[in-house]
């Protein structure tokens, strides 16, 4: 029997934490993996505002309840996981590498690949600033563009387009420390509206053309998609907290009510009701009553339409707003709004669906949300892609503190230890 291996993904978002463990197993018939969920947790985040870490302690504390119950689950310690990194410092750039193939009498080969995509890399950046993904957008061989995988081609001159997305370095030092800090390594960090693509789009919209508009608490992530390659990705810095904090204005009540209200709207089965929404299993005690047509069209609408209206306008920028037939895929927690549909279809004047996870097994009748779909689309990568021998173990070991006096002591000891 085949022994499964582990991917780990952490989601670290302004409105909540959620760490998924999963076991992998590749099919020795036909190779193909399967990803099945063992752990999953999600708590409520501290510390974190539009993406951004600005209490590192608060962060740190509710990461470990995050972690920690995702290992309960799974009954083992987590040892490294794939973290999401998002928040509007997040940018993005397309480069050209061009390299000649190191053998112009045989075959192009990973090392070739590997130095022209870091050709491509070597893009001018400011100090403040640092590269944390490279993806390949597509290969020329000789001047024969649309090549998907150049390994094995014959060629004398190969060139790639990439795909770069870079990130603040205080943001990315800041982030890793809190990761550190909980006793866990990162694999990789990975551009969360990338990793929502890879979880929720299928090949065939990515082919033809789309867009993928994750609404996440605090910032809202882009990526589109054309000719089955990343063509561009950005961050607004509005989510779905806008929505709550614009009911708790406009009904004077507080974030925590707003929010209820904001759950019960997207509830298709109150929706199919009457015009009146009945607040009363709630337990709000500010109002009882409430014309579902003055909070979906009064309020929620205008700040949905603010959000597609940036999207909008950043695609039009990028001049890709007419390449895009297969339309728009929203997801994340903010999917889950009440009118989101209506509105991202009248102001995109695009073929809208709501964008669930998929391409995982095991426990996931809670993960199969909106919410999840970076964290899964995180395990789906991380099956892809991380070597064998480099993937994360179950420990039954008991994990030590990383942070203060008694993690100090144990840093010194074990540099002690040959």
């Amino acid at each position: 029997m085949i022994k499964p291996r582990i991917v780990a993904a952490i989601d670290m978002g302004s409105s909540k934490i959620a760490t998924l463990i999963s076991q992998v197993v590749a099919d020795p018939m036909t190779g193909e993996t399967s990803v099945n969920i063992v752990g999953a947790s999600q708590v409520e985040s501290k510390g974190i505002k539009k993406g951004q870490i600005v209490d590192i302690d608060d962060a740190v504390e509710t990461t470990i309840t995050s972690v920690e119950a995702a290992e309960r689950m799974a009954g083992y310690n987590l040892d490294a996981a794939y973290l999401a990194m998002g928040g509007a410092h997040i940018h993005s750039q397309n480069s050209h590498g061009v390299v000649a193939v190191s053998d112009p009498n045989g075959e192009i080969t990973e090392n070739d690949v590997d130095r022209a995509v870091e050709a491509a890399s070597a893009i001018s950046l400011p100090v403040s600033r640092e590269v944390i993904f490279v993806v390949p957008r597509e290969f020329i061989v000789d001047g024969e563009a649309g090549v998907r995988d150049a390994v094995g081609m014959s060629g004398v001159r190969l060139e790639v387009d990439t795909h770069i997305v870079s990130a603040a370095s205080s943001a990315l030092k800041n982030t890793t420390k809190a990761v550190n800090e909980v006793g866990i390594k990162i694999e990789e960090m990975v551009f969360s509206g990338l990793a929502s693509a890879e979880a929720v789009l299928t090949p065939t919209e990515k082919e033809l053309g789309c867009v993928l508009v994750d609404i996440g608490g605090g910032t809202t992530s882009i990526a589109a998609y054309i000719d089955g390659a990343i063509a561009y990705s950005g961050v607004i810095p509005i989510g779905a907290k806008n929505v709550t904090n614009d009911l708790a204005i406009g009904l004077r009540v507080s974030l925590e009510t707003a929010e209820k209200i904001k759950i019960a709207l997207s509830k298709k089965k109150i929706q199919e009701e009457s015009d009146e929404l009945d607040l009363a299993g709630l337990n709000i005690t500010e109002i009882k009553k409430i014309s579902k047509k003055t909070l979906i069209e009064g309020i929620i609408r205008p700040r949905l339409n603010e959000i597609f209206s940036m999207v909008k306008i950043e695609l039009e920028r990028e001049g890709i707003a007419n390449r895009i037939p297969s339309g728009a895929i929203i997801t994340g927690g903010g999917a889950e709004t009440a009118g989101v549909i209506d509105s991202a279809k009248r102001v995109l004047s695009l073929p809208v669906r709501v964008g669930l996870p998929k391409g995982i097994g095991g426990l996931i009748d809670d993960v199969i949300t909106p919410s999840f779909s970076t964290c899964v689309g995180l395990l789906l990568y991380g099956a892809k892609t991380l070597p064998t021998e480099n993937l994360t173990s179950f420990s039954k070991k008991v994990k030590l503190p990383s942070s203060g006096v008694f993690g100090k002591l144990i840093d010194s000891i074990k540099n002690l230890l040959p």
